[in-house]
């Protein structure tokens, strides 16, 4: 007859809990701000993506909580008959853009994700669309 003692299965379930605590604290720490995911998508659009002519229609800032003032700089442009709309959060690009000096009304160079036209861009690290 034989006999399940506990004390057997105690190692194995600290190696266990101790694996699951491990990759739980590794996927936190290589979890990426939203502050680089919105740079890693300026570049990955600045690199990939097409050239149509937009619209400037607006600037904005706007207060929030947390993260202090938001710049947004809102755009138009057509991509094959269809119209779009969007903005872009240019806080962290506020040494390529002076909102104060951008002028609503002149045209500006859009770059879109040729797979997803609504994914754009006027301001990227590398590149800018907006003329002066």
């Amino acid at each position: 007859m034989m006999i399940f003692a506990p004390r057997f299965y105690v190692l194995p379930g600290l190696i266990a809990a101790a694996a699951i605590a491990g990759t739980a604290i590794w996927l936190y720490k290589s979890r990426k701000t939203p502050e680089q995911i919105e740079r890693e998508r300026r570049l990955r659009i600045s690199e990939i993506g097409r050239i149509t002519t937009g619209t400037v229609i607006d600037v904005s800032e706007l207060e929030s909580g947390k993260q202090g003032e938001l710049q947004l700089l809102i755009f138009r442009y057509d991509v094959s008959g269809v119209s779009y709309e969007a903005s872009q959060d240019v806080t962290h690009l506020r040494h390529l853009v002076d909102l104060h000096t951008c002028r609503i009304g002149l045209p500006a160079s859009v770059r879109y994700d040729p797979a997803n036209p609504g994914n754009s861009i006027v301001v990227a690290e590398t590149w800018t669309g907006l003329r002066q």
